[in-house]
């Protein structure tokens, strides 16, 4: 009997401009340029245009081999396509390398459809590779029916999986994302039940549309209202609940703010199924604003820093329309992850049962450190190719120095309390001054302020995270009321700026020159007056916010990340001072007190992330 792994899909009309990362059509044709090369029917179907190729070595129609013979029972795989029409069937696989060479090629001449079965070992393909199919239509044109990749391998596990949205003011999101769960194939027999963990006091319940959606689902979904407890607060509710359903035999993470592809939603919960050892399954993320853009193969978390990365750190975010699968030999290669980002990310019951719920970190590092401790209790996390969403990237947010900084910095510093194996920290701590350094720079005391807030949170121990799950937030909130830069305004008036047709090399320095900046900036800000002759501020582009750039000048007004406001940044000699103080102090105590909190925090992880703990905050949040 055969297990569908990956069935061939094609997106819906309305997102055309992510077909490249379906099916990739031949640049030179024989058909004429007038002709399209293939016409879209339906979810999984397409007219070929006689005379002209099309291939599948794609993102979502390409087989990635390597992580099925690495982290699955499967060993042989079977292509399934039903045709008609005239045609020649090609297969083609590729090796770590990128090395592409045919391994089938079959006529196909029917007026009715046919199928065809192509039979595939992967044992060769530990170490990356993928496989795929072409199709040369002919002189009478093709109809590709349905295709999938199959195996006669029985799953090791066959339990149903629970889905966990939590969202934060963004219903309409919501909704797309659960009338796009009902066109799933196989939702009765893979989803046991959806969750969404509605956080916001815009109701999802409230939105158009929603009432349809939930009716879709036939009585799957659950729409659970609680207090803002943030990303983790929410993804530790679905993970709870998943954890009361007989049922559930794990959970998929689903942020609010994208776009799904309900195939890739499903590849993950099948590729659980079929892992040797129970594994968390991640998907990638494509770019919502630009949708062929990917932005991480796998991620890792570098122990000297104790910061996250993409693995291939230089090549990313890759175009996919450009960096085309059969020729971008990086794609090819099988990746290890240290963690996946929950986005979107499938965590399996027996995981959640040995290692339990994230950490109470409110936003940041929750999966990051989920990951790093799942890997040291020996649960792999793998992100899977032909796994994927479409998200708002954080190219787009400000979240650096906006009312996040706390959260970037406590939870980054915590996480390493719990995983770093190096000595105090390694590089951590220095580098938490330099980002200081840099703010101050830039004249940004307020993710300075919330810096140095986080900084002393921790230093207070652990038991200060479960009630900062509330109050962290609104005292970020109080501390942007007296900080000007805190404010983000609307678009500017050309009159009110002074524009600025050559700013400072946008390029970061290095060596010397980043050593002679920073001490000669330093050294400015806190000995040299704001000039009070200065009427206006600069105006920077989005591009030239860079510390080098706004070290500079006394004022200046940036375009935020996503293009719909400014932020005004003003040099505050007393401000400048203070933090600067502030900083040195606080990391002198922080890498003087590292043991001592290193251990406090590892003793108390069991209880910081039981459910029992979780259930209590649950409960207060009900009660509020």
């Amino acid at each position: 009997m055969h297990s569908v792994l990956q069935k061939i899909v094609f997106p819906r009309a309305e997102h055309s401009d992510r077909l490249p990362l379906y099916i990739e059509p031949e640049p030179e044709a024989t058909a004429s340029a007038a002709l399209p090369r293939f016409e879209v029917l339906s979810r999984r179907s397409l007219r070929l245009t006689p005379g002209t190729r099309s291939s599948f070595a794609t993102y979502f129609n390409a087989f990635p081999a390597s992580y099925w013979r690495h982290w699955t029972s499967v060993r042989q795989v079977s292509l399934i396509v039903a045709m008609s029409g005239s045609a020649v069937l090609i297969v083609r696989r590729s090796n770590a390398r990128g090395t592409i060479r045919e391994e089938h090629a079959a006529r196909i001449d029917s007026e009715t459809p046919v199928t065809s079965q192509v039979d595939l070992d992967i044992n060769e393909n530990d170490e990356g590779g993928w496989v795929w199919f072409e199709v040369d239509a002919g002189d009478q044109g093709a109809v590709l029916h349905r295709a999938h990749w199959a195996t006669n391998s029985a799953p090791v596990r066959d339990g149903r999986t629970s889905i966990g949205i939590t969202t934060h003011n963004k219903p309409d999101y919501c909704v797309q994302t659960l009338s796009s769960l009902n066109e799933m194939e196989d939702l009765d027999s893979l989803v046991d039940r959806v969750f969404v963990l509605d956080q916001g006091d815009r109701a999802v319940r409230d939105e158009a549309g929603f009432s349809d959606a939930a009716a879709l689902l036939s009585g799957r979904l659950e729409v659970i209202e609680q207090d803002n407890l943030g990303g983790s607060g929410g993804f530790s509710r679905a993970m709870s609940e998943t954890l009361q359903r007989a049922d559930s035999d794990g959970v998929l993470l689903l942020d609010d703010d994208v776009s799904i592809e309900p195939e890739a939603l499903r590849r993950a919960m099948v590729f659980a199924q079929h892992t040797t050892i129970p594994t968390i399954v991640g998907g990638h993320m494509f770019d919502l604003r630009h949708p062929t853009r990917l932005h991480a193969l796998a991620e890792v978390v570098d122990r000297g820093p104790f910061g996250w990365r993409p693995v291939n750190e230089v090549a990313m975010p890759l175009d996919l329309e450009r960096h085309r699968l059969p020729t971008t030999a990086l794609l090819h290669q099988r990746y290890d992850t240290d963690f996946n980002g929950w986005w979107m990310c499938l965590i399996p019951r027996a995981v959640l049962e040995r290692l339990g719920l994230a950490l109470p970190a409110f936003i940041k590092w929750d999966d990051a450190e989920y990951g790093l401790r799942a890997g040291a209790a020996g649960v792999p996390t793998v992100s899977l190719p032909g796994a994927a969403l479409w998200h708002v990237t954080w190219t787009d947010k400000d979240d650096l120095t906006d009312w996040q900084a706390y959260f970037h910095a406590r939870n980054r510093i915590v996480a390493a309390l719990l995983h770093s194996p190096e000595r105090r920290g390694g590089e951590l701590l220095t580098h938490s001054r330099r980002m200081d350094l840099k703010h101050l720079m830039a004249m940004q005391y307020y993710a300075t302020t919330l810096r140095h807030l986080a900084l002393r949170d921790i230093l207070s121990g652990p038991d200060h995270m479960f009630p900062s799950l509330r109050s962290a937030l609104p005292r970020a909130r109080d501390l942007a009321q007296s900080h000007p830069e805190a404010v983000v305004a609307g678009p500017i008036n050309p009159d009110d700026v002074q524009q600025v047709e050559d700013p400072r090399s946008l390029t970061a320095p290095t060596g010397w020159k980043l050593r002679t900046l920073t001490l000669s900036s330093l050294l400015r800000h806190w000995v040299r007056p704001r000039k009070a002759e200065q009427s206006k501020s600069v105006f920077l582009p989005r591009t030239a916010n860079a510390w080098w750039v706004l070290t500079a000048y006394d004022s200046a007004v940036v375009a935020t990340g996503d293009g719909g406001g400014t932020t005004r940044y003003v040099r505050d000699r007393r401000a400048h001072r203070h933090l600067l103080v502030e900083s040195v102090r606080l990391h002198r105590q922080m890498r003087r007190e590292w043991p001592a909190l290193s251990r406090a925090y590892r003793a108390s992880l069991t209880s910081l992330t039981s459910p029992t703990s979780w259930a209590a905050a649950f409960n207060e949040s009900a009660d509020s």
